[in-house]
């Protein structure tokens, strides 16, 4: 059976990025052939596990099988130990138990949850009057020179950098003291573990291991906790004890949370205890500074115009500067022309038009086509599910798309700010699935994307 997974491999690392493979395939590794015939194959965590699951698990099915001539199936056991399958199964550790393993020459990452991004440290992070603050209480909290609070609460709308300065800490934390067991995740990822343990019956390894077992707690999208009630319960409580015992915690989202709808009073209590930053839109001076940094870490020497003229122009948020950039260089690339002002005319010049014409109606009536229903009935007070889905998607796409407050997508739609971030939040969650949502939410996107509105 190993032999049979070592062939199953071979095939799949010729058939997706070499990249994804290292991240996702490299690690998993043959344990034992279990009932049936089953192969049974080790998993470091359960985050890897719900990605392969979610991502490649008819392709290996069908590898498998290939390999064997027959039809075969496979299941994972977490390995807690990270020694790809060299244990035995009644030898394998919950995850979160074991001591964090120091590799010289290896960069360290996260006992639980994500991967951090190598690039997201504070050298690359560029400051400006926009982010001074919460770059200054990261750094600090990070740094150990604050005491009080022990915990930050980032808040910005997407694309401003909150992901990047979680990251930095996780990094600055790990590099100088390396056993610090640091945990980064989403929400979403902490209420799969939460749901994952309660069907498994390990919920009390599961509080173990965020209550006694984690020193730095990094938090994303809170936001998606909207609702939850037994996940806003189990981190309320998390929170009480790492608060009590002085552990480190970040935490990001799109909305305060006193603005998060169907919260929980104990949990909008406890993240309200942390030091609440707000970071903007960058300013010109930010921009260009922004601009520099990015092309200078792909090898690329921009001209000043150039520079100049692009961050006067793309003024949204570090997303669009960086989406930008990279077109900019691309065209250069693939049509053999220098880098000039002409060019950068061209691609910026695209972008803002295109942002321009994506208006909240036009989402609404190429939502509304893409669905079946009328624009009357996306913005009535109908509660038919048939409307209710649209009405949302509507909703989400409103606000990753245009520059509209969800007050005003609130009033485009007759509803109250907090049905505007249940909506966001809803359709969210379901992205999440990658299931029906998720395509259709992918089709609309690309038509609003190539102006097919």
């Amino acid at each position: 059976m190993e032999t049979l997974w070592k062939k199953a491999k071979i095939a799949i690392k010729e058939q997706i990025p070499s990249n994804l493979y290292r991240l996702w395939i490299e690690p998993i590794a043959f344990l034992e052939t279990g009932e049936d015939n089953q192969i049974v194959l080790s998993c470091p965590n359960f985050f890897i596990k719900k990605r392969i699951q979610a991502n490649y698990e008819s392709l290996i099915n069908n590898e498998l099988s290939r390999a064997a001539g027959r039809l075969l199936t496979f299941c994972f056991k977490i390995n807690g130990n990270g020694n790809g399958g060299s244990k035995k199964s009644s030898e394998i550790k919950e995850q979160g138990e074991t001591s964090q393993l120091l590799l010289p020459g290896v960069r360290v990452q996260p006992l639980n949850g994500r991967k951090f991004r190598k690039d997201y440290t504070f050298n690359h992070f560029v400051v400006g009057n926009n982010s001074d603050l919460a770059y200054r209480a990261a750094f600090s909290l990070a740094s150990k020179k604050m005491s009080e609070p022990n915990a930050l609460f980032l808040l910005s709308k997407s694309g401003m950098g909150k992901s990047h300065l979680s990251q930095a800490v996780g990094h600055k934390i790990l590099s100088s003291q390396p056993r610090e067991r640091v945990y980064y995740m989403s929400a979403e990822d902490f209420t799969n573990d939460m749901v994952h343990s309660l069907r498994n019956n390990t919920i009390e390894s599961f509080k173990r291991r965020y209550r006694e077992n984690c020193d730095v707690l990094l938090l994303e999208e809170v936001h998606l906790l909207s609702g939850r009630t037994r996940t806003q319960m189990e981190l309320a409580l998390t929170l009480d004890y790492l608060l009590e015992s002085g552990k480190k915690l970040i935490f990001s989202s799109c909305y305060a949370p006193s603005e998060i709808p169907k919260m929980s009073d104990h949990l909008v209590s406890r993240l309200s205890q942390s030091m609440l930053t707000v970071i903007e839109a960058p300013d010109y001076r930010t921009r260009l500074k922004i601009l520099r940094q990015k092309a200078a870490s792909r090898g690329m020497d921009i001209p000043v115009d150039v520079a100049e003229y692009m961050a006067s122009e793309l003024a949204d948020n570090v997303r669009q500067i960086e989406s930008g950039l990279v077109s900019v260089i691309s065209r250069s690339c693939l049509m053999g022309v220098p880098i000039d002002l002409k060019l950068a005319e061209n691609v910026v010049q695209n972008i803002i038009a295109q942002r321009k014409s994506i208006t909240v109606e036009a989402i609404t009536r190429l939502v509304g086509r893409e669905y079946g229903v009328s624009v009357k009935d996306v913005v009535s007070k109908s509660r038919k599910q048939s409307i209710v889905r649209p009405r949302q998607v509507a909703i989400f796409l409103s606000r990753r798309h245009t520059n509209q407050s969800l007050s005003d997508i609130g009033k485009k739609f007759n509803r109250l700010h907090g049905t505007v971030i249940h909506s966001i939040n809803s359709v969210e969650k379901e992205m999440k699935r990658k299931g029906e949502v998720y395509q259709q939410v992918g089709i609309i996107e690309k038509k609003i994307e190539s102006g097919q509105f």
